[in-house]
């Protein structure tokens, strides 16, 4: 059997980190990363690329036009292609390239490792070859996460553990499938499509207020003035508070009239939002039109806004897109 051909896109994290004075700092290059796992020449081709070389704290939304850019510049070459991240952001990046590359029947896995590749006891040389090895695999497609064995879509992950080699999970959806013995054990097949669809654009004022009891509506002011859309996190179910001392009412029927966008979620991070079950949801569901994020993370409602507000600012537009379901982000909306 032919092996498969895959681009490595290597762009820092812990996984190329070495330890200094300061702390750690991503130092090791694309090609270091793949002598580190020489069995992964067994089984595909590789070649790789650095667009970059960061903490992935320090990412934005220029870096993942960047990869996107590069995934496009390269999609005919290459049978997939596997990203090292860093973990403190790779959720947002796999959300950001499920929206940006929509629909690829080559995977776009995403990895990295919670120690440096070099060290002793990483978990960065499993995970980057389990990568590959989801990236060969025949029926591997679209955006996701390959990371202690699970592989996860890429809108349903969420980093959980900021020191554990388990550090991720999928948020209120099925991993997948996993990889056991260096082979892939299919959960869901995702379908194929026969292109990708490439949008290259981000509109990055989005921003994420998150409710802290007491806090008013001048702070809801504040982020209406500095960005296009607001995802408003409140508690439980996507309860808001009502009343004088708030003052959040006010404030979004004021900014509403001038064409800025609210999305409601919640801070719990399993089950979503369901605003029809209190007062404190349904009263501000039912006065305005806000979106409601339902079963969508954090890091899927904000990259989707910035790929929404891209291309429109038609807020019956905005809600239908918003609305489609792109690589499993919205479940039982």
């Amino acid at each position: 059997m032919k092996k498969k051909k895959i681009l490595l896109i290597a762009t820092g994290g812990t996984i190329a980190s070495h330890a200094g004075a300061e702390g750690l700092t991503p130092q090791i290059k694309a090609d270091a990363l793949l002598k580190c796992v020489p069995e992964i020449l067994e089984f595909c081709q590789v070649e790789a690329v650095q667009p970059y070389n960061i903490d992935s704290t320090n990412v934005t939304p220029a870096h993942g036009i960047l990869l996107a850019q590069t995934i496009q510049s390269r999609y005919d070459e290459f049978d997939g292609f596997v990203i090292c991240h860093g973990t403190d952001t790779m959720s947002y990046t796999a959300a950001m390239l499920s929206y940006m590359v929509q629909g690829s029947p080559k995977p776009i896995v995403l990895t990295g490792s919670q120690q440096p590749i070099d060290k002793e006891d990483t978990d960065g040389r499993v995970n980057l070859r389990d990568s590959f090895l989801y990236a060969a695999h025949e029926n591997a497609t679209g955006v996701v996460i390959v990371f202690q064995g699970k592989v996860i879509a890429g809108t349903r992950a969420k980093k959980v553990r900021t020191k554990s080699f388990n550090a991720f999970t999928s948020v209120d959806f099925p991993n997948l499938g996993v990889i056991r013995d260096g082979k892939v054990i299919d959960y869901i097949t995702p379908p194929k499509s026969s292109k990708p669809q490439f949008f290259l654009e981000l509109n990055d004022k989005v921003g994420l207020l998150t409710l802290t009891p007491g806090q008013r509506g001048d702070v809801l002011d504040c982020y209406f003035r500095l960005y296009d859309a607001v995802v408003l996190s409140g508690y439980g179910t996507g309860g808001i508070p009502e009343g004088d001392y708030y003052g959040f009412y006010d404030v979004i029927e004021r900014w509403q009239k001038k064409g800025k966008t609210l999305v409601v979620t919640t801070q719990v991070q399993q089950e979503g939002s369901d605003m029809n079950v209190y007062r404190v949801g349904r009263g501000l569901k039912n006065r305005f039109e806000l979106l409601e994020s339902y079963s969508m993370t954090y890091e899927s409602i904000i990259t989707k806004l910035m790929w929404i507000l891209a291309q429109t600012d038609d807020s019956e537009k905005i809600k239908e897109m918003f609305y489609k379901t792109v690589n499993y982000d919205l479940i039982g909306g």
